[in-house]
């Protein structure tokens, strides 16, 4: 263990309300983070509420059967978030990733809490507890919640096993450690399956996301002598093929497939003049460093970027970038 736990379990002794919030287009682990977490502060009695800047995406909404998981604005006015002794942000420390919660989070004049691995960061005016070479948001809450002495149950070990397994894309990314596995072994044992996780990830899909892969495969495109390869999905793409913007979700990961490909890019139009970027390497080349210049974020392998302005002008952008830096 890296973290030192005992200012924020001091924090949680202490105080008796607690707002959890995430990045919005929240994914296994920021949304496994939320709900195991709030599972274990409710264990200790604490009030406890979770609300992220949009709604959980439709094809991850298997892990929130309760509807913890609210969204600023609309299930959780914004007028119900006042009072709270203690806010917790967890998997993101970017107020551009917070949507409608970063107005809340920067007016907060309680405590703050951020949790997070990823490197890159701003100031949210919060005491942080970071693991930067940690895989997975997921394994820190495991750390944390063992430290308030809390059991690990059922309800607690699923989330935090699908956090773990979709941030190490089911343990092949070079974060994985034997860290990962002695963490993987806790909550199999705490009754998270395996089996039924990816199942509900990844056997569930609908056939308008099924159309969408076809297109983002059709779109497909070369550079660097096949080192980099890059592709996009267009507004036209979503509406014709009848898909959701999270039918994107690990998609970019099937460019890595393909022999010889160092770095691929996805550029996915969200709305005109707003372009979502993800940036994938499995070399020695710095995606977030990339991501960085443009405002976005994450780790060495991995980093996004929100872009706004049109797609072809964050094609052209980011592109040049990628391709001076790996030469």
């Amino acid at each position: 263990m890296t973290i030192d736990w005992r200012p924020l379990v001091e924090i949680v002794r202490e105080r008796n309300s607690f707002l959890l919030t995430s990045h919005v287009r929240g994914d296994c682990d920021a949304i496994g983070s939320e709900i195991a977490l709030a599972r274990a502060l409710k264990a200790l009695g604490k009030h406890v509420l979770i609300v992220n800047g949009d709604e959980v995406p439709e094809h991850i909404q298997f892990m929130d059967p309760e509807g913890w998981v609210r969204e600023a604005g609309r299930s959780a006015p914004l007028e119900s978030l006042r009072g709270f002794e203690t806010l917790i942000v967890v998997d993101t420390s970017a107020w551009t990733q917070l949507g409608g919660m970063a107005a809340v989070v920067s007016a907060f004049q309680g405590v703050r809490v951020v949790i997070d691995h990823h490197l890159s960061a701003d100031d949210l005016g919060a005491v942080v507890f970071k693991d930067s070479e940690a895989e997975a948001t997921g394994r820190l809450i495991l750390e944390l919640i063992e430290e308030l002495g809390v059991e690990v149950t059922r309800e607690i070990a699923e989330p935090l096993f699908a956090a773990i397994a979709t941030d190490t894309g089911w343990f092949r990314f070079p974060s994985v450690t034997p860290a990962t596995f002695s963490a993987l072994a806790k909550l199999t044992t705490a009754g998270a399956s395996p089996a039924k996780t990816f199942s509900q990830l990844y056997e569930q899909h609908s056939l308008a996301r099924l159309r969408l892969r076809g297109r983002i495969l059709d779109h497909v495109t070369a550079e660097c002598a096949g080192r980099l390869l890059w592709t996009y999905v267009t507004t036209q793409d979503f509406e014709e093929c009848g898909a959701q913007r999270t039918d994107t979700e690990d998609a970019i990961n099937m460019l890595l497939a393909v022999a010889g490909v160092e770095t691929a890019v996805m550029f996915v139009e969200l709305e005109p003049g707003l372009t979502k970027v993800s940036l994938r390497s499995r070399s020695n080349f710095d995606v977030r460093a990339v991501a960085e210049q443009f405002g976005g974020g994450g780790h060495r392998a991995a980093a996004g970027v929100t872009y706004r302005g049109e797609r072809e002008d964050a094609e052209r952008a980011i592109l040049d970038v990628v391709c001076a830096g790996m030469g």
